[in-house]
């Protein structure tokens, strides 16, 4: 009997082990860096300079989670994927975190063994034509040509849309978002669609920008965020807080600028706790106590990473729009840091 308890004793041990070893975060920390897969060719958001370096808001917050982890944004490394590979990638282990433009859908979040963890940009699906066409409205597509990336949600949403409006086309997918945007630039199509913020980005691409326009429908909602691994609730929280410190920092008006004269002088408790002074949030996610603070100094807050990628600081100069805080009548919103 006493043989049997210490086998079975073992064999939990045992369990217990590879359970630990098969978190993300022990992974990620042994490795020496978190690897997060990134959209290609997406100016604002994910891109490779000239010089090789990424750079965008999708890379800036895994840049975050370099921070956090290692207080060094420079742990953060970069996997460019396809849509259509981006989620097997994930699921087979090669990444850690997609941070990739994908929209959070049932079908993605549930039954593939994926989750997503939070919304940081909020989207709608599109149209670009040429202003040549005269085209000023989804409406005069009617008998269009649609080029469209393949392993993608707007698929799906053109043939309902058209569906409800009475509206006929045909649909043209291409192996990749690069590959769309040169179809519809080479005239296959009429219309290219996709996400608005990607029209955005992805148009600058073209061989005359100034020649094309997006159309003022959108079609869809397509709140995206970060997406991680099924199996692993720890390293889903890690990630999902590292978020919300970002867009907690920009409500209490804490910087990278002023980050440290706030972390000495501040009398706010939640400003205290956020920033690791009067208590350790950070164990409870396997992170040092100053983890926040290490993001919001080394990457900035959720302001900052908008603005300097998409916003009035960038080619893209986007309006915030439904991405401003709750406060000033957009959708983020930080749940409580206590």
């Amino acid at each position: 009997m006493r043989a049997k308890i210490l086998a079975l004793t073992a064999a939990m041990l045992a369990i217990g082990t590879l359970g630990a070893e098969a978190g993300t975060l022990d992974t990620v920390k042994q490795r020496g860096s978190v690897v997060c897969g990134v959209a290609p060719n997406n100016p604002g958001f994910s891109f490779i300079t000239a010089d090789g370096r990424n750079t965008g808001f999708d890379v800036d917050f895994c840049k975050a989670l370099g921070a956090a982890i290692f207080g060094d944004p420079a742990k953060a490394t970069f996997k460019v994927v396809q849509p259509r590979d981006a989620f097997p990638t994930l699921t087979t282990g090669t990444v850690d975190v997609l941070t990739h433009r994908f929209s959070w859908t049932f079908n993605r979040d549930n039954g593939g063994g994926t989750e997503f963890t939070q919304a940081v940009f909020f989207d709608g699906q599109a149209f670009m034509v040429r202003k040549a066409d005269g085209v000023k409205s989804v409406k005069d597509l009617d008998g269009a040509t649609i080029c469209a990336a393949q392993g993608t949600t707007t698929e799906l949403n053109v043939a309902d849309y058209f569906r409800e409006q009475k509206l006929n086309y045909k649909i043209v997918t291409f192996d990749g978002t690069d590959a769309t945007r040169q179809a519809y630039d080479e005239g296959r199509c009429d219309a290219w669609t996709n996400d608005r913020g990607s029209l955005a980005s992805r148009g600058q691409g073209l061989k005359n920008p100034s020649d094309h326009m997006i159309l003022p429908e959108t079609i869809s909602k397509e709140p995206i965020g970060p997406v991680v691994r099924q199996d692993d609730p720890a390293w889903s929280h890690l990630v999902k807080w590292v978020v919300f410190a970002t867009i907690a920092a920009e409500e209490k008006g804490i910087t990278s600028a002023n980050v440290d004269d706030i972390r000495k002088d501040s009398t706010d408790p939640e400003t205290k706790r956020l920033l690791g002074v009067d208590d350790n949030l950070g164990e409870k996610l396997g992170l040092p106590a100053d983890w926040a603070y290490n993001v919001v100094k080394q990457v900035g807050n959720y302001g900052e990473i908008f603005d300097r990628n998409l916003g009035a600081k960038s080619p893209l100069a986007l309006d915030r729009g439904l991405n401003a805080l709750w406060k000033d009548g957009g959708l983020l919103i930080a749940p409580p840091f206590r």
